[in-house]
């Protein structure tokens, strides 16, 4: 390797730890950081299943196994029983709504429809009893289609919807920055 080319790759060496450097901080209140955005002081999370207010059945057991693979995919907490668990994510579905968004000139039936669910939540410290996050009325929305020809059913957007709710949950979840 001549002297040029030793010194071309030290110089993009250097420039490339520089970069990696700066765009780097301990506090996520500063800038980028490589650190974990979930607090560290808690390993476990327990999970009941959400109170449902709602005229639509089941949703609060959809969510909750979405809940359960969400938090253990993405999180670095384990799920655990209220009894043991360090924390606690707590929550009422408050409505499930059937939107339709169009009709066939034809027939006056739902061309397209949408789910709409809302609810409310709370994070808590189990042993201190802190309120580490809450909101009321986070909305997910998923969109299908039940006329002829996609036909599709309203598991479907019901699906979606819950999906989208247990990822906005689980995301509610991380540090404040």
């Amino acid at each position: 390797m001549t002297a040029r080319a030793a010194w071309t790759v030290l110089l993009a060496t250097a420039a490339v730890a520089s970069a990696a450097l700066s765009a780097c901080t301990a506090s996520p209140n500063e800038g980028y950081s490589l650190a974990s955005p979930y607090r560290s002081k808690y390993r476990t999370v327990a999970l009941p299943v959400f109170r449902n207010q709602s005229y639509m059945r089941g949703f609060e057991f959809d969510l909750a196994d979405a809940l359960v693979k969400q938090v253990e995919q993405s999180t670095p907490y384990k799920v655990a029983s209220e009894a043991s668990a360090d924390t606690a994510l707590r929550g009422t579905i408050v409505s499930v709504d059937l939107v339709p968004l169009s009709k066939d000139p034809t027939t006056g039936l739902a061309n397209e429809m949408m789910v709409r669910m809302r609810v409310n939540y709370e994070w808590v410290d189990l042993r201190t009893g802190e309120r580490l996050s809450a909101v009321d009325g986070l909305e997910s929305s998923a969109l299908f289609v039940p006329s002829y020809p996609a036909r599709e059913p309203l598991e479907l957007g019901r699906f979606a919807a819950v999906e989208g709710l247990a990822r906005d949950l689980v995301a509610g979840m991380q540090s404040e920055w």
